[in-house]
């Protein structure tokens, strides 16, 4: 694998698409990773089928990659993180990040209460610095690999 670049995550909220956007263009973000498992929301603007029309349009890939990386898993998610299935997603979603930087998706606004903790801890454990962006201008570097 080349170098190590640092990988971005967020829960889309109840935002508007204005200021996801600016959350995203702050830290220059060029390819959104949808992790939800079901990749439908409330809000209409967070639908997938949504969310690949206007992120594009403003010069933001979209990725889908629930079907590996997403919550709500039989056994729990900690389960699901030694199977093939999250492994395969995990290599997709390294492959993307050596080449654009990417910001990993979900609902919750917190990680702490998020499945994005859990690929957090595996990222930083492998050596992988991730930054959870939590409102405009701010962003935290949360430990979760004990």
């Amino acid at each position: 694998m080349g170098k190590q670049v640092p990988v971005w995550t967020i829960g889309h909220s109840n935002h508007s698409i204005k200021a996801f956007l600016e959350m995203l263009k702050e830290h220059e973000i060029q390819v959104l990773v949808d992790i939800r498992h079901f990749p439908t929301s409330k809000i209409e603007h967070f639908k997938e089928e949504q969310m690949a029309k206007w992120l594009p349009e403003n010069g933001i890939e979209y990725v889908w990659l629930g079907k590996e990386l997403g919550g709500y898993r039989k056994g729990g998610y900690r389960k699901h993180m030694r199977t093939k299935l999250f492994r395969e997603g995990i290599k997709r979603l390294l492959e993307i990040a050596q080449q654009k930087r990417i910001c990993l998706m979900c609902m919750e606004p917190n990680p702490k209460y998020c499945h994005r903790r859990f690929i957090a801890a595996y990222l930083e454990r492998k050596g992988i610095k991730v930054i959870h962006i939590t409102a405009k201008g701010q962003k935290a570097l949360l430990n979760f690999k004990s």
